[in-house]
């Protein structure tokens, strides 16, 4: 039976498409849409179990995975099968988790999946700025309490020129790429990184990016109308008892509210909230906890929210006694690791991060396998957050997806302030050591000074800040939050962290949780972030002004060299005999790539020790030295011949030539050691190669003057010969016979 195929198009202009299509695949799945622009197709499914779990959260699960097959390749690596998802893979989950999850009503808790997968692959487009697109239209198709459809796009801008979900070739000529996720009413989530850009730019390009995602919005309305809509289901709601919120409310909110002015330290003040719990616990029979113990706790915490929004809304002061622009003492190290190439902390309050960073060749680089895309990173950030950096204890199960974000939202942050012509390649891994408060801006001052500690020329140093924002729907009333503590993060009504230099945005990361934001409050927001910005800008110049000129002692100096490729076998010697035992001699490193475009040699060369660099230099100098032909080289006689001696070229030892005994002086010779002796140092003219014996050609006598020519002797002529009889005749000698 051939399905029913259901299709709805968006065009994006300039003659591109995005066609959503369902009821062909994967019909078992609660929703199911296949979403292609190009030849790409991305497949989206999603399940939401009808039985709600035992737990006080949504348990969703956002999974997008990109399968080789869709490139027509294979996985790399021993086993040929994909295995745990890529960073690329997990910053596109985290994309689409932070649009989807906030539209979910809060009491549902039902097990719920989506899954995307890339299922064919097109090179001119970019599959992760569909796939919140691909995973709300297949949540439309469903049955799930879902609040209102959403989309993402990416914006790029060329020539001043805005561009909806550029290509990758494209995106290198972009001073922006922005990722932008919204409903048709709102802006939710705002990601990318700049050009050092305005302000008002990033606004321009964010409202650009919104008309877009409205018309992507329509389209999947149009698309499950067609289908036909199903009725959303019924879930059971978490328990609610408005008599006891009332109580617990009246209880909590003044003695919340006096701890949170107090303006004591995070420890103070979360010991102070429990007491005031317990407090309250303490009033109910051990039946009645049984019973309302979760109500009781979620009402206590709604009214610790209250308490503290109103606070900085009516008297502007914050759970720390700060003002809403003030930021936190900072104080700055560099140079604390000895051993390491660059090192430095970062402590902003009680957000502390240490940042190294490590020197490496072009064998280092980051090498990213995807589908979607191959390349390579030589400047990466890693960025690690342990438990005990928030006073908690729990197990350690790899690398978070959260730590895979922040870490990528710093690397984005400064990489665009690495020089092009830096020769090496460098990782900087921040070490969150105590953090409330945010740990990527910390790390992005603190990869800051620890590149310049290592002498890496930074083009402009980068500061970042946390922004947050508490607002009033029916009052109108808001407060902008600089540098927000941890539970300011979490009682706040946007979460927006941006860095730049002061010139402007490098990288941005915005989490709206409210509707109806307005662009004007958005521009103030981000104005008052750059004065944090510099304001912490200053404490990093402060305790280093510019880059170190030179890298440190025991860190590894890079010098790059450019060869001829027809050096590059002799460089490495059979079976890689010669570079080997060159590194171990010098104790460097030595890297050759060829250049794809010039086929020339490009060889790095990395150590500690610059006798051990020049060493190497030297080397590579008499693998490739060519002499010219006329000109004067000094030689150094290495080997005594009968006919003649070996001499080595000065200035490329190891490179020999044969100085033919005819060549030593004008004079006839009869013993070679008459002329020279072994190790004798003297000037010869090259010739080039001698058209009779086929071999290079040097002489010593070339360079002497020519004694004068004895009185009557005549010699052989110094005229050259007529070579100028045609080739074969062969005229006959003269016959004396009588005839």
């Amino acid at each position: 039976m051939i399905p029913q195929v259901y299709k709805e198009i968006i065009d994006l202009g300039d003659g591109r498409e995005i066609t959503l299509e369902t009821g062909k695949l994967a019909k078992q799945a609660h929703g199911s849409v296949v979403v292609q622009s190009g030849n790409c197709m991305l497949l989206c499914t999603v399940v939401s179990n009808y039985k709600a779990s035992d737990v006080d959260f949504l348990p969703l699960t956002v999974d997008y995975r990109e399968k080789f097959a869709a490139a027509g390749r294979y996985p790399g690596g021993f086993f040929k099968r994909e295995a745990r998802p890529s960073d690329g893979e997990v910053l596109t989950m985290r994309l689409v988790d932070r649009v989807l999850r906030p539209l979910f009503p809060k009491d549902y808790h039902s097990e719920t999946q989506v899954m995307i997968q890339l299922m064919s692959h097109d090179a001119n487009v970019m599959p992760d700025a569909m796939a919140a697109l691909a995973a709300s239209a297949a949540i439309q198709l469903s049955d799930f309490p879902f609040e209102c459809p959403i989309s993402e796009v990416r914006v790029g801008r060329i020539n001043g020129q805005f561009i909806i979900n550029p290509t990758l070739a494209q995106l290198e000529e972009s001073d922006i790429d922005m990722v932008i996720g919204a409903s048709a009413e709102s802006v939710m989530m705002v990601e990318g990184e700049m050009d050092e850009i305005s302000e008002e730019e990033m606004v321009e390009a964010i409202k650009f990016a919104h008309e877009a995602i409205k018309v992507q919005c329509n389209a999947q309305v149009k698309l499950a109308e067609a289908f036909g809509k199903k009725e959303t289901r019924e879930y059971e709601p978490e328990k609610a008892d408005e008599a006891l919120a009332v109580k617990i409310r009246e209880m909590a909110y003044e003695k919340v509210y006096a701890v949170a002015k107090s303006g004591s330290s995070k420890q103070e003040r979360g010991a102070a909230f429990a007491a005031i719990k317990e407090e309250i616990e303490a009033t109910f029979s051990e039946e009645e906890l049984e019973e309302f113990g979760d109500l009781i706790a979620k009402y206590y915490s709604k009214a610790e929210k209250e308490a503290v929004r109103n606070l900085t809304l009516d008297e502007g002061l914050r759970l720390d006694g700060r003002k809403t622009t003030e930021i936190r003492p900072i104080w700055c190290e560099v140079n604390y690791l000895p051993s390491t190439h660059g090192s430095s902390v970062f402590t902003r309050g009680e957000t502390q991060a240490l940042a190294t960073v490590t020197l490496g060749t072009s064998r280092e680089a980051n090498m990213i396998d995807m589908p979607s895309y191959e390349g390579e990173e030589t400047f990466y950030l890693h960025y690690n957050f342990p438990p005990f950096s928030t006073g908690e204890a729990r197990p350690i199960r790899g690398t978070s997806r959260r730590e895979v974000g922040h870490g990528n939202l710093a690397q984005r942050a400064l990489k665009g302030m690495v020089p092009d012509d830096c020769p090496y390649t460098v990782r900087v891994v921040s070490e969150i050591l105590e953090s409330n408060g945010s740990s990527s801006m910390a790390t992005v001052c603190a990869g800051t000074m620890a590149l310049m500690d290592a002498g890496v020329q930074l083009k402009k140093p980068v500061s970042g800040i946390a922004m947050g924002l508490i607002s009033d729907s029916e009052t109108g009333k808001y407060a902008v939050l600089s540098d927000i503590l941890g539970d300011e993060d979490h009682l706040g009504d946007m979460d927006f962290k941006v860095t730049g230099t002061a010139d402007g945005i490098t990288a941005c990361q915005m989490d709206i949780k409210i509707k109806g934001l307005s662009y004007e409050i958005l521009v103030n927001a981000l104005k008052q972030a750059a004065d944090g910005r510099l304001h912490i800008l200053s404490k990093l110049t402060d305790t280093i002004q510019t880059p170190n000129v030179d890298v440190k002692a025991h860190a590894p100096k890079m010098v790059n060299r450019t060869i001829p490729g027809e050096y590059i076998g002799a460089l490495i010697g059979p079976g890689g005999k010669v570079i080997q035992e060159l590194q171990k001699e010098t104790q460097t490193t030595i890297v050759i790539n060829e250049d794809p475009v010039t086929e020339e040699g490009i060889v790095e060369i990395l150590g500690t020790s610059q006798e051990g660099i020049d060493a190497v230099l030297a080397k590579i100098d008499s693998i490739t030295f060519k002499p010219e032909v006329n000109s004067v080289y000094e030689v150094k006689v290495i080997k005594m011949l009968d006919f003649g001696a070996v001499v080595e070229y000065i200035e490329a030892p190891g490179n020999e030539v044969l100085l033919h005994v005819s060549e030593l002086a004008w004079e006839r010779t009869e013993n070679v050691s008459d002329v020279i002796n072994m190790g004798d140092v003297f000037d010869v003219k090259y010739f080039g190669i001698d058209s009779r014996t086929r071999k290079e050609k040097v002489s010593r006598k070339a360079l002497l003057p020519r004694p004068p020519r004895p009185e009557g002797d005549k010699g052989r002529s110094d005229k050259p010969r007529n070579n100028n009889r045609p080739k074969g005749d062969r005229r006959p000698k003269a016959d004396n016979k009588e005839g």
